[in-house]
């Protein structure tokens, strides 16, 4: 487990994450993150970012998933 000191920066505090925590994470400078408490511990999460068409679509590998989805019964006045 890493620690960490707490540190005056500027009028403020902070911390410093370690390299090797950035790099797991994929992290770098700039990125933005969520902070929140539950209980008494802090939870730094990366903020979702929403990728653009081409970002998409060079990513694709040429692979299609087709799976059935079961939406359940007809519960008011849906067409068949």
């Amino acid at each position: 487990m890493d620690q960490v000191v707490i540190r005056t920066w500027g009028n403020s505090q902070g911390i410093r994450i370690p390299k090797d925590i950035l790099e797991k994470m994929h992290l770098k400078i700039s990125d933005v993150l969520n902070i929140e408490m539950e209980n008494d511990t802090i939870v730094l999460r990366k903020q979702f970012v929403h990728k653009t068409f081409e970002e998409r679509l060079a990513e694709y590998k040429g692979e299609i998933s087709v799976c059935d989805f079961d939406w359940g019964e007809p519960v008011g006045r849906e067409l068949l």
